[in-house]
């Protein structure tokens, strides 16, 4: 019997194969403009190259990270606004490295659509490409999907892989940390990746009632990249333990770090806390618990060191115009203590 049904093709099932080709091409120079040494190859391929023999290190400990951005991408696709998502995504990847004493080597993303916008889309590698540069990390490779039967029209989501390296000898791993130890706090560029469930939450609560939002702009700011500054310090000094301040806030991910029976005093009156935080915790209303443990509520990455380098350290993150503040203690309190409340509240 003859078949009578007209071909199909993939293209009609919504998916242009061409267009993805093309997207590539078009950002290749994007990401050569990335490289750094041990990076080899180019875009394109079916996998990404590092040669870490380039490297001089003795005894190499590579560390991975994976994360995304969340929620904060649709505050970026209402608003048209696309490339500081980017640089959030590389963040939140490179600032887990970071904290482990590795330097950050490479990076991949992965990007999927309903429809690819090259508008949009080379947007966001903008962004990926800045925050790779901010790292001195080279993007190396990813992957572009066109699914629009689980994407609706204008949605996206975003994933991002990267790999760092470290001696041995040099991992951080929180256990040198002892009581009386001084916890700085790094400070943090906003909200950065974490919690916009609630923020959007707010936002959309408040609007019904007429008050007015934060800016957009205010909302979308990237978060903070803390690579080169911490790689400064450790040329420096020993940072027996670090903390990226990310969902969870101080309450739970610093003793992610802390050994069985240590805790911290945090004193809060040390913390400025910016306004976009002020405006949740109004008009959530927020309560301060909640606020600790949802977001970093000014304080993105916490250096845990020694007493007697204090001040050593102190003055070299002025030097590097990093804005930091000393916070509090690790105490054998086996939890963490909140005194007072924030400076400006």
């Amino acid at each position: 019997m003859k078949n009578t049904k007209q071909p199909v093709s993939y293209n009609e099932a919504g998916v242009d194969i061409q267009a993805g080709d093309t997207f590539v091409e078009e950002i290749v120079h994007l990401a050569e403009s990335t490289n750094r040494m041990g990076a080899i190859g180019k875009l394109g391929g079916f996998g990404g190259l590092f040669d870490i023999n380039k490297l001089e290190f003795e005894k190499p400990i590579l560390v991975a990270s994976t994360d995304g951005v969340g929620t904060k991408l649709l505050l970026a696709i209402e608003a048209n606004k696309h490339e500081s998502i980017g640089v959030d995504l590389v963040a939140r990847c490179v600032n887990d490295l970071i904290v482990q004493g590795a330097e950050p080597l490479f990076f991949l993303d992965y990007y999927a659509t309903g429809k690819l916008n090259n508008k949009v889309s080379k947007s966001i590698i903008k962004g990926i490409v800045d925050g790779c540069k901010q790292s001195n990390m080279a993007l190396i490779g990813g992957e572009t999907a066109e699914m629009p039967d689980v994407y609706t029209a204008g949605k996206y989501d975003l994933a991002g892989f990267s790999v760092g390296i470290v001696e041995q000898h040099k991992l951080i791993t929180g256990s040198k940390i002892a009581e009386q130890d001084v916890i700085i706090g790094l400070h943090s560029s906003g909200l950065h990746s974490n919690g916009f469930s609630l923020v959007r939450k707010i936002i959309k609560e408040t609007k019904k009632n007429g008050v007015k939002t934060p800016d957009i702009d205010e909302l979308l700011v990237p978060t903070a990249i803390y690579v080169k500054p911490i790689l400064a310090l450790l040329k420096k000094f020993e940072l027996k333990g670090m903390v990226h301040v990310t969902g969870g806030g101080i309450t739970n991910n610093l003793p992610r770090i802390l050994s069985p029976g240590l805790g911290a005093t945090i004193e809060l009156h040390k913390i400025h806390l910016p306004k976009i935080f002020k405006w949740i915790m109004k008009h959530g209303p927020v309560e301060l618990p909640e606020m600790l443990r949802t977001f970093n509520c000014g304080i993105g990455m916490l250096l845990i060191i020694d007493p007697s380098s204090a001040n050593a350290i102190q003055d070299e993150l002025d030097k590097l115009n990093q804005e930091h503040v000393v916070i509090g203690r690790i105490k054998s309190n086996n939890k963490i203590e909140y005194l007072g409340t924030f400076s400006n509240l």
